[in-house]
């Protein structure tokens, strides 16, 4: 029986040498050769990669939008609102088209109603304003977590075909037979963990870009109730 099992790693130890050989003759697996190698666990990772990308490319884009801001915007609507020139603060509001012209666009038209009304219909609108920022941030929290379980999957189904193919060798073990659960196992896990921490890191990045955008937001409304609340000149 010894004899038997020392015989078997011999054969082991060849098979791992002429694949080593192989592989070193044509360079390694490329990246493709290894996407290729996880099986079908792979197409669902990569759908979830694009999606993941397209999502943080959109949403970085429209965060981006929004962020802009005219350091004198403020100034000039305190110029207007005490010049008693409403329409023309409206349509200050209107040409900057972003969540902070927006809310004070709202709080102008409250003009003349009670501060805690004008505060409500800010807010409202800034409730509204972050909503829209943060579409399909929940999508993209989900692929963070969701890929890594489903390299996993990969992995567990890889795992039961290596150790099947093994129960079937019987005797006649040959380590290229179970190669390929290996390889899926392998790749599988690896695929979803790149794929996670990817949309992880992009999920963290667009969050924090909302919350120094709402950040602004918060500051100009105080700014505007502040200015409600001067005495006129």
């Amino acid at each position: 029986m010894i004899l038997n099992t020392l015989l078997q790693s011999s054969v082991a130890a060849d098979t791992v040498t002429q694949v080593a050989t192989q592989a070193a003759q044509t360079g390694g697996l490329s990246f493709w050769s290894l996407m290729v190698k996880g099986g079908p666990i792979m197409i669902p990772l990569g759908l979830l990669s694009v999606l993941a990308v397209y999502i943080f490319v959109e949403r970085y884009m429209a965060i981006r939008k929004a962020s802009k801001y005219d350091t004198n915007f403020m100034n000039r609507i305190r110029e207007y609102i005490h010049e008693g020139k409403i329409e023309t603060a409206l349509n200050l509001c209107r040409q900057n088209d972003t969540p902070i012209a927006r809310m004070i666009e709202k709080g102008i038209e409250r003009i003349g109603r009670p501060l805690n009304d004008v505060n409500t219909a800010i807010e409202n609108v800034g409730n509204l304003e972050i909503a829209k920022l943060e579409k399909n941030l929940p999508l993209l929290a989900t692929v963070s977590g969701g890929a890594p379980m489903i390299g996993f999957l990969g992995t567990v189904v890889g795992m039961i075909d290596a150790f099947y193919k093994m129960s079937a060798a019987g005797n006649n073990l040959n380590i290229g037979l179970l190669s390929g659960g290996i390889y899926t196992a392998m790749v599988t896990t690896v695929g979803g963990l790149i794929v996670g921490i990817m949309a992880y890191f992009c999920y963290n990045i667009l969050v924090a870009r909302i919350e120094k955008l709402v950040f602004n937001m918060e500051a100009n409304s105080m700014v505007f109730m502040d200015l409600l609340n001067e005495p006129a000149k």
